[in-house]
């Protein structure tokens, strides 16, 4: 539920299929994508998706028009492996002021608990403006894992996902105040850096 007192934040979510872009099956990317910072973050959300084929400079310029419409954040699924259509870490990288590779090396990480083909993952994430934009895996679950990370039979958090960084990330490149419901993904920032419970 929306905490109207929180920053109102766009998001972008972007769908990168060959197949679910022709229509060939239904797209489960950004349903998923939705579900998620729906139950994750507390500020009122704007999204704008966009389910496109795998092709480097639609990927490419779909980011582009993404930041300027003023999304805080931009994230992707699907396109991140090493087959020949697989582009998107490219297409992420050629529109990138700064690389950020801490959030693709713990994707990685969280992902091998389950499979040893994360190591062929090769989802990357960047800053472009203000924005902050990630590669995420293509299935849901895997989506839901490298989001919130993984946790104990008891509910304690056993490896954090990288959605706890990217609300500090936000703060430091000029972008809106995200606040996350801890049940889901508890945010780290600083002390120094943290508002006041209002």
């Amino acid at each position: 539920m929306a905490n109207p007192s929180c920053d109102p934040v766009k998001i972008g979510i972007v769908s990168i299929s060959d197949r679910a872009a022709g229509g060939v099956y239904i797209d489960q990317g950004l349903p998923a994508l939705q579900d998620w910072l729906r139950r994750a973050l507390q500020n009122p959300l704007q999204f704008e998706p966009r389910l496109i084929p795998d092709e480097q400079a639609t990927i490419s310029a779909t980011l582009i028009e993404l930041v300027a419409a003023g999304c805080a954040l931009v994230l992707t699924t699907g396109g991140t492996g090493p087959a020949l259509r697989d582009v998107t870490p490219e297409a992420t990288l050629a529109v990138a002021h700064k690389e950020m590779p801490g959030f693709g090396e713990q994707m990685r990480q969280i992902s091998l608990k389950f499979v040893p083909t994360a190591i062929l993952s090769r989802q990357v994430a960047v800053i472009r403006d203000q924005t902050l934009i990630i590669n995420l895996p293509g299935q849901p679950k895997s989506i839901q894992e490298t989001l919130e990370g993984l946790r104990g039979s008891n509910g304690e958090t056993v490896m954090a996902g990288i959605f706890a960084a990217v609300p500090y990330c936000i703060d430091l490149i000029g972008g809106p105040y995200l606040e996350t419901h801890e049940a889901v993904c508890k945010a780290f920032r600083p002390k120094a850096a943290q508002r006041l419970p209002r």
